[in-house]
């Protein structure tokens, strides 16, 4: 299990260098297993015991398994599609130096050092018109097409005393040379990729949604096996986790995975967790008025996005009883400033459903003397009102371009996630 579950993430990350994509892989899954899409603008026939699949902006997805009885409660597991990245601005090209540059603008709280001397691809949403209609395509170059080169020690004696990076100046990648005079077309390129990806004679590119991503591929390591190393693991880790859970469990229980997008930037959009989509899909499942917030009330939410793994060589970052380890299990994540959404209720239910199936489980609190970050969980609860546990994998490097698990800790994720949509009774 835990060897074809890793090799399966590595295959998905592949798959997925942006939200876009991560839900086109995610629906695709979703279908081969017999999962019906349904279109947020048609008249909708939901039936007990069916599968159904919805999108909102190519970049989030909700699947529902319906049980036999929905006023039994929902189970709901949710994460996020996107991760920090560098996303090309809409008038992009730059030409220093005899050089082909884009320029780019960071989305989310990015690592930026890592992104450099890195060999870099391009991905997203481009659309067009064509034959006087417009359309949408996802492209993936798949190639290393950019880099950011370093400036060299010799030009920056106090690099290794560390240096603020200017992202306006030093974060544009390169992508080629051009002759004196000349100027490069971005939008030619991409008129170019539609036809060679999807075979489309684009007429006019009127915008795109695009970033860059790192084309090294996700990877195994450790003397024993023991990591997990990729990009994105922050949060298309536990999308993946859900993913696969769901596709597993035999239920007669009401399940819903929800992958939501722009997590990184406080979910406040139209398909974001501060927006409507989860509630209106759910608004469509459970009965109107009063039935809708018995049938919340009787739900409960598990919240996956990753922990901060304790890093040996910054152990004070943590609190000293709180500091989870890598391969150890699930963590389960606590705030009483309401940064996770979890209570002494919910935690209780999952450290008990860990404990009934042979996983180990850990708790993160943040030092007191530090902020603390936040994930969906706080907003779905306060959406909803629905009672939520906030958990996930410890992890090192998050927002890194390439972050670090421990690859016995999916495995474990999968089996409690498994045991929590098969539960007869929630608290």
């Amino acid at each position: 299990m835990r060897e074809d579950l890793n090799q399966g993430l590595v295959e998905f990350l592949q798959a997925s260098p942006t939200p876009f994509h991560a839900t086109r892989s995610i629906v695709r899954a979703l279908e081969t297993a017999g999962y019906e899409a349904l279109d947020e603008r048609d008249v909708w026939d939901v039936q007990a015991g069916g599968r159904y699949v919805i999108t909102r902006n190519d970049s989030s997805v909700i699947a529902v398994r319906m049980g036999h009885d929905i006023a039994r409660g929902i189970r709901l597991v949710g994460a996020h599609t996107d991760s920090p990245c560098l996303k090309v601005k809409p008038n992009p090209e730059l030409h220093r130096q005899g050089f082909f540059q884009l320029g780019v603008e960071v989305y989310g709280g990015a690592l930026l050092a890592p992104w450099f001397d890195r060999d870099l691809s391009l991905a997203g949403r481009v659309t067009f018109k064509t034959d006087g209609r417009l359309q949408s395509r996802l492209i993936d170059f798949r190639r290393p097409i950019a880099t950011i080169p370093n400036l060299a020690i010799h030009l920056n004696r106090e690099a290794n005393q560390g240096w603020a990076i200017n992202a306006q100046n030093e974060l544009p990648p390169i992508l080629g040379q051009v002759s004196a005079g000349k100027q490069s077309d971005f939008r030619a390129l991409l008129t170019q990729q539609l036809l060679e990806e999807h075979g489309v004679s684009a007429d006019l590119v009127l915008d795109y949604e695009l970033s860059f991503y790192d084309t090294q591929s996700a990877a195994v390591l450790g003397i024993d096996g023991e990591f997990f190393a990729g990009a994105r693991l922050d949060n298309l880790l536990s999308c993946y986790a859900g993913l696969q859970t769901l596709l597993d469990t035999d239920t007669d229980e009401t399940c819903v995975l929800v992958c939501t997008d722009h997590e990184e930037i406080g979910s406040a959009s139209a398909c974001g967790a501060d927006g409507p989509f989860l509630e209106q899909v759910l608004q469509r499942l459970l009965p109107p008025g009063d039935g809708f917030v018995r049938g919340i009330q009787r739900s409960l939410m598990v919240s996956v996005d990753n922990a901060h793994g304790i890093h040996p060589n910054y152990a004070e970052k943590h609190d000293g009883n709180h500091g989870p380890r890598l391969n150890a299990g699930p963590v389960i994540k606590i705030n009483s400033n309401q940064r996770y959404a979890t209570n002494s209720e919910t935690a209780g239910f999952f450290r008990n459903l860990c404990l009934e199936n042979e996983v180990p489980v850990q708790s993160f609190v943040t030092r007191s003397d530090m902020g603390c970050g936040s994930t969906i969980g706080p907003i779905t609860a306060s959406q909803l009102g629905i009672r939520t546990v906030d958990i996930g994998l410890p992890t090192f490097a998050m927002h890194s371009i390439r972050e670090l698990a421990g690859s016995r800790d999916l495995a474990y994720l999968v089996t409690v996630l498994g045991a929590f949509f098969s539960a007869t009774a929630l608290p």
